[in-house]
C-alpha cells in the first residue's frame, strides 16, 4: 500500500424531495448563483421549477444558462465564465449529471483566471481562486458530484481533456433517485457503464497489499451486477436506483482508490472516442475496456483471475488461467451486452480510418501496464 491522503468535503443530502433543499444550501456558499443546466429535460420534468422555486425561496439571485451537451464543450464554459463576471455570481448551481457539473466545474475555475481556462485542461494548475459549487444530480453516472476532476471538450481539433484539483469538489450533491426515473433506459445503461469503469480503473491497480480496497470495489461492482437488471426490468425501482446511484458515487469519490495506484489508460483510450464521434462515454467505454483488458491481461494474470473469480463468479477450477481471464472479459461483455450497451466499435458504426491519429493523441497511458501509441492502436484494433 502506499502512502495517501484523503478529504472530500462534499455534503451528501440524498433521498426523496433533497431537491427542495438546494436554495438553502446555496445561500450558505454566496449571494448570486449561475443555474446550469443542460436540454429542455429538466424543465419538462417540472424540475427546472422546483430548482427556481428553491432559490427565490432562499432569498438568492440568480442567472442561468443552459445548453449543456454530452461532452460538454470548452465555448459553452467560456460563455458561462464570461456570463458570470458580467454578472457578479459568485457560486455555481448545477443541475444534471456529469457533463453539467463538469461544465461548472470549468466555469469555475475560469471566472478568476486571467488565461483561457483550457490552460487548466493542458497540464496547467489551477491556483486562483475556485467558485463554490452545488448539484442537483439528475443522472447516477459519472459521479461528478463528489469528484475533484471535470472533463471538457475543445472544439478546435476536437481534444477532450480532464482537470484535477481538490478545490473542484462541490460543496454539497443533492442525490434523489426519484430524479432518475424520466431518464431513456440508454441513458442509465451508459451511465453504469460509465460507473463500472471508474471502479475497474482503480480496482486494476499495480499496488500490492490492498485487500481492503480490492474487496470495496469487488463489492460496488457486484451490487452494480445486482441491481442494474432491476432497474431495466422497473425503471421506477426506488431502490434499485438507489443503490446504482450511491454506487456511482463512491466510484469516482476517491475512496475506493485510498493506498493504491490507479489506471485511466481506459478512459483516456475513450475520449478520442466520444471526442471525434461524439459517443456516449459510457457506451465508448463498454467497448473500450473489454479490448484494453484483452491487451494488458497477460500481463497481469494474478489480478485478471482475481477480477473473474471475485466479481463474476468463474469457478477457479474452471479452466487455465489464461481460460478463467477469458471468461471474466466475455461475462462482462454479456452484462453490458444485457443493458442493449455495444461491445465493438462495429456496432457503433466507427471504423478503423482514424486508428492512428486517436492513438497518437491519446499515449502514451497507463498505470498496471504504460501504453505507447503503438499499443494503444492495437487496443482500438482489439475493440473492432
Amino acid at each position: 500500500m502506499v502512502n495517501f491522503i484523503y478529504h472530500n468535503p462534499t455534503k451528501i443530502l440524498f433521498g426523496k424531495g433533497m431537491q427542495h433543499r438546494a436554495g438553502g444550501e446555496m445561500r450558505a456558499l454566496g449571494r448570486k448563483a449561475l443555474l446550469h443546466y443542460g436540454g429542455g429535460s429538466v424543465k419538462k420534468t417540472g424540475l427546472y421549477d422546483e430548482i427556481v422555486a428553491s432559490l427565490k425561496g432562499a432569498g438568492m439571485e440568480f442567472v442561468e444558462l443552459g445548453g449543456v451537451r454530452p461532452n460538454p464543450r470548452l465555448s459553452l464554459a467560456h460563455e458561462g465564465i464570461e456570463l458570470c463576471r458580467r454578472e457578479g455570481v459568485d457560486c455555481i448551481l448545477a443541475v444534471g449529471g456529469g457533463s453539467a457539473i463538469d461544465s461548472a466545474k470549468a466555469i469555475a475555475m475560469g471566472v478568476q483566471y486571467g488565461g483561457d481556462v483550457w490552460d487548466f485542461y493542458s497540464g496547467a494548475k489551477c491556483e486562483n481562486p475556485i467558485l463554490p459549487i452545488g448539484v442537483v444530480l439528475t443522472i447516477a453516472a459519472a459521479g461528478s458530484e463528489s469528484s475533484d476532476s471535470s472533463v471538457i471538450t475543445k472544439e478546435e481539433g476536437m481534444f477532450k481533456r480532464g482537470s484535477g484539483n481538490d478545490r473542484l469538489r462541490p460543496r454539497f450533491a443533492v442525490m434523489n433517485p426519484e430524479l432518475t426515473y424520466t431518464l431513456p433506459f440508454y441513458q442509465t445503461a451508459c451511465g453504469i457503464a460509465d460507473m463500472f469503469a471508474h471502479i475497474m480503473e482503480r480496482y486494476f491497480s499495480p499496488t500490492p497489499h490492498v485487500d481492503l480496497t480490492d474487496r470495496l470495489c469487488e463489492a460496488a461492482m457486484r451490487s452494480i451486477l445486482v441491481n442494474a437488471p432491476k432497474v431495466k426490468a422497473d425503471e421506477r425501482d426506488y431502490d434499485a436506483r438507489a443503490e446504482i446511484m450511491q454506487a456511482g458515487m463512491i466510484a469516482h469519490n476517491n475512496s475506493l482508490d485510498m493506498g493504491r495506484e490507479t489506471d485511466w489508460a481506459s478512459h483516456g483510450i475513450e475520449h478520442e472516442l466520444s471526442a471525434l464521434y461524439d459517443i456516449a462515454h459510457g457506451a465508448g467505454l463498454s467497448i473500450v475496456f473489454p479490448a484494453w483488458m484483452k491487451y494488458v491481461s497477460p500481463n497481469a494474470r494474478e489480478r485478471f483471475v482475481q477480477f473473474a473469480v471475485r466479481v463474476f463468479d468463474v469457478d477457479i477450477a474452471f479452466a487455465q488461467t489464461d481460460d478463467i481471464v477469458a471468461e471474466g472479459i466475455a461475462r462482462m461483455e454479456r452484462f453490458f451486452e444485457s443493458l442493449a450497451l455495444p461491445v465493438r466499435l462495429s456496432q457503433a458504426g466507427i471504423d478503423a480510418s482514424r486508428f492512428h491519429e486517436m492513438a497518437a493523441k491519446c499515449g502514451p497511458r497507463g498505470g498496471l501496464q504504460k501504453l505507447q501509441s503503438a499499443d494503444i492502436e492495437e487496443i482500438y484494433k482489439l475493440a473492432l
